[in-house]
């Protein structure tokens, strides 16, 4: 499939700029342009007069049950736009499939810079690397500190954080299976397996974790930094699993992604930025103790909650290779997961048998 045939697949230009003219009034200025850096959702920036929007749908084609649902990521971020969190000024959302095919919504379009392959230069020495860890833990605890119900995320509706964690491990084992059903074909990855009866066997029961607002996705990669020299995050992206539930997973997730001058080679190098290996970024430990401190929760077991993210990681990579064998995406990524889930699976062992520790 080529770019220009997968473009035309993900979004109907006329039809949407018919739609936009009806929501936002007429417009001399329209372009429509693919970013193409994350690897779920997909992302249009989009040009309406002197506008720039951004326009969140998912991929074309069938999807893990409950994946991809941008109309919730929608109402997290509506929901969120007087809180202290930092999320982009939401414009519209839709879910009438006659204009791109999908649900879809648009957002205004933040400025600054997204740090995924490498650190800008106003950033390239220690103390704003430093900055840019405690950056990255403030801000998850503001995520965590939000009284959701004031907010309209109401417990019973948005989410349900009794055995939430326990779910999440029958949620992301669901989706593995529903990736192997196609994948198994190509190999089959049975640490996987170890890895899940293991998870099963040692998740934690609700009295070991509060219930808080759960990002579901966050990341060095999903913030974005503002373009002044001081490092400060403007906008928290990509909220379409964010729930109610154990903020620990999230602190976990984020853990998964940061790397240590003396970590072994990633598992997955297409998803791991090595950059926050230089002198000044804090270690993992350092950035827990910070979390701590700001949020007044305690860590216990960070093992499996570290165990759990490299999980989730391998069943996101086994849903990118299941879509890659069925045609449904036009990501170079997706057919390295042949290997990279493996890879993923053999790391999660390693963290289970202690050979990698935090």
């Amino acid at each position: 499939m080529t770019g220009a045939d997968y473009f035309d697949r993900i979004v109907d230009e006329a039809a949407l700029r018919s739609y936009l003219a009806d929501e936002l009034g007429p417009a001399d200025r329209f372009e429509v342009r693919h970013h193409q850096e994350g690897h779920s959702n997909e992302t249009l920036f989009v040009t309406w007069g002197d506008r720039e929007l951004v326009v969140r749908r998912p991929p074309p084609g069938e999807t893990a049950d409950n994946a991809h649902d941008v109309l919730r990521e929608y109402r997290v971020v509506d929901a969120l736009q007087d809180t202290d969190v930092r999320v982009p000024e939401t414009v519209l959302a839709c879910d009438d499939h006659s204009v791109i095919g999908s649900d879809f919504y648009a957002m205004e379009r933040a400025d600054g810079d997204v740090l995924r392959d490498a650190e800008p230069d106003r950033f390239a020495d220690p103390a704003a690397r430093e900055r840019i860890g405690h950056e990255l833990v403030d801000r998850l605890a503001e995520i965590h500190a939000v009284d959701y119900d004031a907010v309209g995320l109401e417990h019973g509706d948005f989410g349900y954080p009794p055995e939430f964690t326990r779910r999440q491990v029958r949620r992301w084992s669901e989706q593995l299976t529903w990736a192997f059903e196609v994948t198994a074909d190509e190999r089959e990855v049975e640490t996987l397996y170890d890895v899940m009866e293991w998870l099963y066997d040692n998740a934690p029961e609700d009295d070991d974790y509060p219930s808080t607002l759960v990002h579901g996705d966050y990341k060095l990669d999903n913030v974005m930094f503002g373009p002044g020299d001081d490092p400060e995050i403007a906008a928290i992206f990509d909220w379409e699993m964010s729930t109610l539930g154990d903020p620990f997973t999230d602190l976990g997730w984020m853990l998964s992604y940061w790397r240590e001058p003396t970590d072994p080679e990633p598992a997955t190098p297409t998803l791991a930025a090595t950059f926050m290996e230089r002198d000044g970024y804090p270690t993992r430990r350092e950035l827990v103790d910070r979390y701590e401190r700001t949020t007044g929760f305690e860590f216990d077991d960070a093992r499996f909650y570290w165990v759990l993210a490299v999980y989730k990681l391998a069943g996101l990579g086994e849903m990118f290779f299941r879509r890659h064998l069925e045609g449904n995406a036009d990501d170079p990524m997706y057919p390295k997961m042949r290997e990279g889930v493996p890879a993923l699976a053999e790391r999660a062992r390693k963290i289970i048998d202690g050979e990698i520790e935090l």
